[in-house]
């Protein structure tokens, strides 16, 4: 059974919710220990916040074979990981506020990874039962800087940089999903998360090998062809098959 975890506004306090059949419930406890689920809750009119708010982003570059091309890049060896700080992560519907001095900005369409509990060392074989599901991202960045700078910490940690939502669907299969990043309503990437050159299993051993990952932490798994520039004034929507839409606007900053 696929189900699906949200963060809402409820009345002042950010609140888990689980959809399970059409029916949506607050969570009574830890969504990452013990929980059950409680009052009914209207998602339709609900003030949706981040799903999780991740201690850091794990994120994975040039992990699809079409944007290695596209970026000029030889297919890495073993993934390319670099850091998104937890200050970048917004939610659907927010704004993402684009520094005009800093150049070309572009979208990145990403599976998310959010993880379940503490991992180190996991191994590929295990490294599905500490996974908690799957959510949409996008991986803004700003590409001049990306090409300028030795590495990426700055073209990918600007402050709104890393929208993920709408929810954490739970159960899901990471394998062979659907992904779409739409700019104003028109599709410009497309793809499957079977193209991806790392899978999630290998990516969580790869991950935790380095560092401990902590319930809630994230790991992008890189994008597909078709990146491309964002200006004010634009929304972007990254669409995962079983997730659902995360869709945010373009604004000055």
């Amino acid at each position: 059974m696929i189900e699906h975890l949200y963060c809402v506004s409820h009345q002042g306090s950010p609140r888990h919710v689980i959809e399970r059949d059409g029916e949506s419930r607050l969570v009574e406890g830890d969504v990452f220990g013990n929980y059950e689920l409680g009052a009914p809750i209207d998602l339709a009119n609900a003030s949706l916040l981040p799903p999780v708010r991740p201690s850091k982003i794990v994120a994975i570059g040039l992990n699809y074979k079409d944007h290695a091309s596209e970026m000029n890049k030889a297919l890495p060896p073993e993934p390319l990981m670099f850091m998104k700080p937890s200050t970048a992560v917004v939610g659907p519907g927010d704004q993402i506020r684009i520094p005009m001095w800093a150049g070309e900005i572009h979208h990145e369409a990403e599976m998310a990874v959010v993880i379940a509990k503490r991992a180190s060392r996991v191994s590929a074989a295990d490294a599905m039962g500490y996974v908690l599901g799957i959510a949409c991202a996008n991986d803004v960045t700003a590409r001049a800087l990306q090409k300028s700078d030795v590495q990426y910490t700055r073209a990918k940690g600007f402050d709104t940089f890393a929208p993920i939502g709408p929810c954490v669907a739970l159960g899901l299969d990471p394998s062979g999903l659907r992904i779409e990043g739409i700019l104003n309503g028109a599709v410009q990437q497309s793809s499957s998360t079977g193209e991806l050159i790392f899978g999630v299993p290998q990516l969580v051993e790869f991950v935790s090998r380095v560092m401990t990952l902590l319930p809630g932490d994230v790991i992008l798994t890189g994008t597909p062809s078709g990146v491309g520039p964002l200006a004010p004034g634009d929304t972007f929507t990254v669409r995962i098959e079983g997730v659902g839409e995360l869709t945010n606007s373009v604004v000055e900053q």
